[in-house]
């Protein structure tokens, strides 16, 4: 083997083409509702984490469990990245008119890029939170929302936060 890209081979690099069955990919007997989407700090330093909170609302007849799913794009970067990378996901069992609050902690390193070394960049993010990827559509509708988040300081190596 001489291609060791991973271009077109993992649905990270897929391009414009989403993948037959995206992670997370699959139906349920109840239907959720997502919203209250917070990140904070919205600005944090280049090596600061990243707190998330989202509510997660079973709006359906019965009990239900629903994997939320976080994912984050890069708006700017020095090097070629992914269309959007899970960060984090967590199976979250709800009762029928119930919701819960969740919360994430995504870290620096998974904002790292590869340029010669594991760098962390200043810029300005997108992190999305749903029962699916962002703009998935083969499956049964779920929410997916949005919000942004900028890195403020000089780019580093991340070994040295």
């Amino acid at each position: 083997m001489e291609n060791y890209t991973m271009e077109g081979r993992t649905y990270r690099y897929y391009g414009q083409e989403a993948p037959l069955y995206p992670f997370g990919y699959g139906l349920s007997y109840t239907t959720f509702h997502y919203r209250d989407l917070v990140l904070s700090p919205p600005v944090l330093p280049v090596c600061a984490n990243l707190t998330v909170s989202v509510v997660l609302e079973n709006a359906g007849p019965r009990d239900g469990e629903e994997v939320v799913q976080l994912y984050l794009r890069w708006e700017q970067s020095s090097v070629p990245v992914p269309r959007w990378q899970l960060v984090a996901f967590r199976r979250a069992a709800v009762l029928a008119g119930r919701e819960t609050k969740l919360s994430f902690q995504v870290l620096a390193e998974q904002r790292a890029v590869w340029a010669q070394e594991w760098r962390l960049e200043p810029g300005t993010f997108t992190l999305f939170a749903g029962g699916q990827q962002p703009g998935q559509r083969v499956r049964a509708p779920s929410e997916v929302l949005s919000a942004r988040f900028g890195i403020t300081g000089a780019a580093r190596p991340l070994r040295g936060c």
